[in-house]
């Protein structure tokens, strides 16, 4: 069950639709401490359109049941839109078959499944694996887990003052021992848009495999992972306007037969017995047990969601968007915005001198404005720009500019409380 923007059938403009689709969000129709929500938390997670809240609805109101085990009309109907939703996926990414399209938790899970699937197979001591210094802990963390069950080095690519990756440091730590390569598609906490074509291809000059953490782009500008010829790619619903929870892993065919199961469990399996077990084909050896059905489904609908309205809308809406906040809120005094590439998404990320970011957030709060104060889970990076924390506001298809007037309003308030 689907209900399209009723944008895209009124209207060419593309102002136009982008107001028209402020209004098929309900959690934007509310106030917040007496004032009308604005919601500028979008890298953290979106607001969900009412498709999906209506998919999800009717799937446990009418559809209801176990997917591929039964075979009884309502399994059999569950199925159909589960799988109709891996399909949708493959399409959104540009993947060569649905075969190659792993339903997972998240990106997080996505990442720990390639490394300790195909890290644990392939890796072994001594050999080493390039991260960059601007990601987020979940494409850190399973690395360096992976490092000390191997024995296996960690390299990291820097990051200059605009918060661009130094593509010649890279050059210089690729060498006989990479064997993989793992960065962000797009910077949670900068906005910067890797050239993560140009990275693959000189990874795969020195034949390592590469992962790009998509979790950032996806709802942002369009992925072609073929083009790209990146081996993984991981990204999560909840980030493009689907259910939490829910989120896919691309991996090319050949790499994934290969690769022994994540996890154990039932629906992976073609045959168990007490002395050997044999795995089912992929993807269903990688989602051991009933997996997320309404998740993926919800995010089926999310992908139809966004592709009604053209990724390349959504990225000229955000890319006029964030000129416009960019220059209402960088001429504030003491303000630094951190993450100045010419080539981001509509992420700002900012410092305002004497004012501890968890205060800005709680009056901005009070002004009905929802951001995010934090290290935003890359601590690593807020110490290569010698902060704890920041203040970011991360836009998304229902922003406008009158949000980006009220965030600058409740700015000013902010530098008045506190005197500045």
């Amino acid at each position: 069950m689907s209900r399209l923007p009723s944008s895209v059938s009124t209207t060419n403009s593309l102002d136009g639709i982008m107001a028209k689709v402020r209004h098929d969000f309900p959690a934007l129709q509310q106030s917040v401490h007496g004032k009308p929500l604005v919601y500028l938390d979008n890298a953290a997670s979106t607001q969900k359109p009412q498709s999906v809240i209506d998919t999800i609805s009717h799937y446990y109101a009418f559809d209801y049941a176990n997917v591929h085990r039964g075979i009884h009309y309502l399994s059999e109907r569950a199925t159909r839109a589960y799988e109709d939703a891996r399909e949708k996926v493959r399409n959104f990414i540009g993947a060569s078959t649905s075969r190659e399209v792993i339903f997972v938790r998240g990106t997080t899970e996505a990442i720990n499944l390639v490394a300790q699937s195909y890290g644990r197979m392939h890796l072994t001591e001594g050999d080493e694996i390039v991260i960059t210094e601007m990601e987020h802990h979940s494409n850190i963390v399973p690395w360096q887990l992976l490092c000390e069950q191997i024995k296996a080095t960690l390299k990291v690519i820097p990051v200059n003052d605009t918060g661009e990756l130094i593509l010649e440091a890279y050059e210089r730590l690729l060498g006989p021992r990479t064997r993989l390569v793992a960065l962000t598609h797009v910077s949670n906490a900068l906005g910067t848009i890797n050239p993560v074509k140009q990275i693959i291809a000189m990874a795969h000059a020195h034949d390592a495999r590469v992962l790009l953490d998509g979790a950032q782009a996806a709802a942002h500008i369009p992925i072609d992972v073929q083009d790209l010829n990146c081996d993984f790619y991981a990204f999560s619903g909840h980030k493009l306007y689907g259910p939490t929870g829910i989120g896919a892993l691309y991996g090319k065919a050949e790499l994934l037969e290969a690769m022994p199961p994540y996890q154990g469990g039932g629906e992976m399996i073609r045959e168990v017995t007490f002395e050997k077990t044999t795995y089912a084909d992929i993807p269903q050896k990688f989602e051991a047990g009933t997996p997320h059905i309404v998740g993926a489904i919800g995010l089926g609908t999310a992908v139809d969601y966004l592709s009604s309205i053209g990724l390349m809308n959504i990225g000229q809406h955000e890319q006029e968007l964030l000129s416009y906040a960019t220059e209402t809120i960088g001429d504030l005094p003491g303000l630094r915005i951190i993450g100045t590439s010419p080539h981001k998404t509509g992420i700002l990320s900012f410092d305002l001198r004497g004012i501890h970011p968890h205060d800005i957030s709680t009056v901005l709060d009070h002004e009905g404005v929802a951001v995010r104060a934090g290290h935003h889970c890359a601590m690593p990076l807020m110490g290569r720009f010698g902060v704890s924390a920041t203040t970011r506001a991360s836009l998304s298809v229902y922003n406008n500019r009158s949000d980006i007037d009220t965030l600058k309003g409740a700015l000013d308030k902010a530098r008045a409380f506190f005197s500045l």
